[in-house]
């Protein structure tokens, strides 16, 4: 564990501003700030504002569970393998993506497993 203590702080600090982050965005969206216009037209315009910034939010929740999910492997001594084959995850992937969980190649089989289920349905 104490080889990854630098990334553990790098995923904390991480997770501390993907928190803020995601409570500006909650506070946006439930427009606790500025309350919805009256204008029908500037509502529509607010509603679609307030869609793209859901989605921002739910992104920022999956990679807040990514981020939370790294450190508990950290702790467990299992970050660096590939939940999928258990071989090491590169350090250059690790470095460009501190939370992943699969190594590039079972990644890659995991997305293209993913854009065939999307095609189907």
């Amino acid at each position: 564990m104490k080889e990854y203590e630098e990334v553990r702080r790098r995923l904390i600090a991480m997770l501390e501003e993907l928190n803020l982050r995601l409570d500006r965005i909650t506070n946006n969206v439930r427009h606790s700030e500025q309350p919805l216009e009256k204008d029908f037209a500037e509502q529509a315009i607010q509603n679609q504002n307030d869609e793209v910034m859901d989605y921002l939010g739910n992104s920022a929740r999956t990679e807040i569970e990514q981020i939370k999910q790294a450190i508990a492997r950290i702790d467990r001594g299992k970050y660096g393998l590939c939940q999928i084959c258990d071989e090491p995850i590169s350090k250059e992937r690790l470095e460009a993506l501190p939370y992943s969980s699969m190594c590039i190649k079972c990644a890659s089989k995991a997305e293209q497993k993913s854009s065939v289920q999307l095609t189907i349905v």
